[in-house]
């Protein structure tokens, strides 16, 4: 069980109670701490014995996983957010859905919205053709439609569960993108090695949205932006990466057209001066992925020593699992 953490000393707390309260499972709690400076790693060991490791700088998302992963000892290894608490059958059914056949490689949670629990923060994952992803029914208002276990694309990483012999097999959380977008990347290459992912309605976890930098922050959008880029091009079968100027045009018309209301995404940009800065951080994460692409391409060459679906079937995938443009924007 990992959790990586960085200066949200409440938050954490309310996380790990909500793991010491696990019910019908053995599990042990490495938190990764990024260089805070407000305590919270001397809490999580004094307060919960949780294993520690301490990073002396913000070494990111993607890092502090994999640090955390690469010293876990089970089978199965299970993340959380630290501005996530679990329900107390959380874990329990994550294992067993991960359990279940050995071709599931991963689990996703039911995510509701912390301060709203009746919307549906994440129930799995879904795909935009040009890279951008997002939880499927997010915002949607809980009525039972996600309580049936099923495949889905993959978990988003805030609650998720892998199966060990499978990041063996096909590596950890790409460290290159630091934050947003990770676990789909890793989703997606789990996908094409051939593994399935599997959703547990009865795993549930509430979330503070947005809570790591805020709905706000300029740089959250340029490192989602960047990571979409990064994302298709060391991923996407030629034939849909082709097209993603296409629909990467069409997703930003379409949040133009809500922007004139203030509604979607845009609205926590408000103001002439915040639509200015959605366009500076747009352009700043497509210039930083850019310096970037030589090395996904050199990264996507290295695919092929894992991959298990064809070009064709990973088309055929993300565009089973598609984002609508309405959803998307």
């Amino acid at each position: 069980m990992v959790v990586v953490n960085w200066n949200r000393k409440q938050l954490l707390r309310a996380c790990l109670i909500s793991l010491a309260r696990q019910k019908n499972v053995d599990f042990e709690t490495i938190v990764v701490d990024n260089g805070s400076s407000d305590g919270s790693a001397d809490m999580a060991e004094s307060e919960f014995g949780a294993r520690v490791i301490r990073n002396q700088e913000n070494r990111g998302f993607c890092a502090a996983n994999n640090q955390g992963i690469a010293v876990a000892r089970g089978e199965f290894v299970a993340l959380l957010n630290n501005d996530a608490e679990a329900e107390p059958d959380w874990l329990a059914e994550l294992q067993r859905a991960c359990a279940s056949r050995p071709q599931i490689g991963m689990a996703a949670s039911k995510v509701l919205v912390w301060e709203d629990p009746s919307r549906i923060d994440k129930a799995g994952h879904l795909m935009f053709p040009d890279g951008q992803n997002r939880g499927r029914g997010s915002g949607a208002l809980d009525r039972g439609q996600f309580d049936r276990e099923e495949e889905v694309l993959w978990p988003d990483g805030c609650a998720a569960m892998y199966r060990k012999p499978m990041l063996d097999q096909i590596g950890g959380f790409d460290e290159d993108f630091f934050a947003y977008g990770d676990d789909a990347e890793l989703g997606l290459r789990a996908r094409i090695a051939g593994w399935l992912c599997l959703y547990a309605p009865r795993a549930v976890v509430r979330h503070h949205r947005g809570s790591t930098l805020g709905k706000d922050s300029g740089w959250r959008l340029q490192l989602i932006e960047r990571n979409r880029v990064l994302l298709a091009v060391k991923l996407f079968p030629w034939s849909l990466l082709a097209l993603n100027p296409f629909y990467y045009a069409a997703r930003l018309v379409a949040g133009a057209v809500l922007a004139r209301g203030n509604h979607g995404d845009t609205a926590h940009f408000p103001g002439a001066g915040g639509k200015l800065a959605i366009v500076r951080a747009l352009a700043a994460g497509d210039f930083a992925a850019l310096r970037l692409i030589p090395r996904m391409l050199g990264k996507r060459a290295q695919i092929g020593r894992i991959r298990r679906l064809t070009p064709g079937q990973v088309r055929r995938l993300l565009l089973a699992h598609r984002l609508s443009l309405t959803e998307v924007a």
